[in-house]
């Protein structure tokens, strides 16, 4: 197995080589913001949190593992930068501002995460952990706990004024689905890897 194969990012181990790869790179960002803005379609708000349930934050961790830190924080920051243009990628909502103003909304804390939580999703692939289900399952963990961290502080901060509110209404609700949510996207990686070295 070449050194190329067996460090670096899904992505990379694939389209180093290849002649137009700086295309497919562009073209992988491209696909990453799309599978984002999908995953993000897919919501159900709750009647007691301004904070939807969402599968956008699986989508920012598997795309960013497998592009890797730089490409897949260019992903996330883009995906922001076509939200706050206006564009309908982020979660439909009723009750939450759009465009750029949701990024100072109650969900702006988790938003602003995302680029941060594929950045260190990605440098941990890169250096092996999406190999296995078991380092896969720490580097999703890794970047859920940013992700989170991220939207309690600032609805603490903004919004509730405290932090046990802000718990009750950005974390308790969602730590459950998301560990679900954590494990089932972690076999992914190491079975994608498995494929490649076939």
């Amino acid at each position: 197995m070449s050194h190329q194969a067996s460090t670096g990012s899904i992505l990379e181990s694939r389209v180093a080589a290849l002649e137009p790869a700086p295309l497919l790179r562009a073209a992988a960002v491209t696909l990453a913001v799309l599978i984002t803005a999908a995953a993000a379609q897919f919501t159900m708000p709750l009647p007691f949190t301004a904070v939807p349930f969402t599968f956008g934050p699986m989508a920012v961790l598997l795309t960013g593992a497998a592009l890797g830190s730089r490409l897949g924080f260019t992903a996330q920051v883009l995906y922001l930068a076509a939200g706050a243009a206006g564009l309908s990628v982020f979660t439909p909502s009723a009750t939450l501002p759009p465009g750029a103003l949701r990024l100072l909304g109650p969900t702006g804390g988790y938003l602003i995460a995302y680029p941060v939580a594929a950045f260190v999703t990605g440098f941990l692939a890169e250096r092996g952990w999406d190999r296995r289900y078991l380092t896969s399952l720490a580097a999703m963990l890794v970047g859920l706990a940013i992700i989170l961290v991220s939207g309690v502080t600032w609805l603490a901060v903004v919004f509730t004024g405290s932090l046990s509110a802000a718990v009750a209404q950005g974390f308790a609700p969602f730590i459950l689905p998301d560990l679900v949510k954590c494990a089932a996207a972690a076999a992914i990686l190491p079975q994608v890897w498995r494929l490649y070295r076939k």
